[in-house]
């Protein structure tokens, strides 16, 4: 009877967990390790990836880097080929002395795979955009998989938060500058 009781209580309780859940955390988005970072900073992003395509593994996973972030360095990645996009920043942005005016825009990291039942993360750094603390910088992110694709693109707009979308796009919350 206790065995059955302490079952049934289990039972009850995993049922109601996602309920108790945030929207957005009950889904295993493509996410930033560290969500707050002071503005003007250098940031290690840490993009964790927590699962593939329904049961298809990741192949590829881009990013695309917003205007303002800049100096981004890509961290290889062992059985992944990396590859980079440069383009024309829309002003000059002073960097250490240095004027920059151009510089990367997406990163790709393709040809490995992560199986569906595995987790992995993909790592860059960069310098973070000189802006008011509790501004959110927005990361958007293709994850391909062998058949299939999400797009966490959706960035929320005014009065709503990324829970508000189905593949949100992974963000930042700036922090006053050091």
């Amino acid at each position: 009877m206790i065995r059955e009781s302490r079952g049934a209580l289990l039972a009850a309780v995993l049922v109601g967990l996602p309920a108790l859940l945030p929207v957005g955390a009950a889904l295993a988005h493509t996410t930033l390790e560290a969500k707050q970072a002071p503005a003007a900073s250098t940031y290690k992003a840490v993009l964790r990836v927590g699962h593939g395509c329904g049961t298809s593994p990741t192949i590829a996973l881009r990013v695309r880097i917003p205007e303002g972030v800049i100096a981004v360095k890509p961290m290889p990645k062992p059985g992944w080929t990396l590859t980079t996009k440069e383009g024309d920043y829309a002003k000059a942005y002073d960097y250490y002395g240095e004027s920059l005016t151009k510089g990367v825009t997406e990163i790709a990291w393709t040809g490995g795979s992560l199986p569906d039942a595995h987790y992995d993360e993909f790592v860059f750094r960069a310098r973070l955009p000189d802006a008011a603390p509790g501004t959110v910088v927005y990361f958007p992110v293709v994850q391909e998989c062998e058949t299939g694709a999400h797009r966490w693109i959706e960035i929320p707009e005014p009065g709503k938060t990324d829970h508000d979308y189905k593949e949100p796009a992974p963000g930042v919350t700036l922090t006053a500058k050091p």
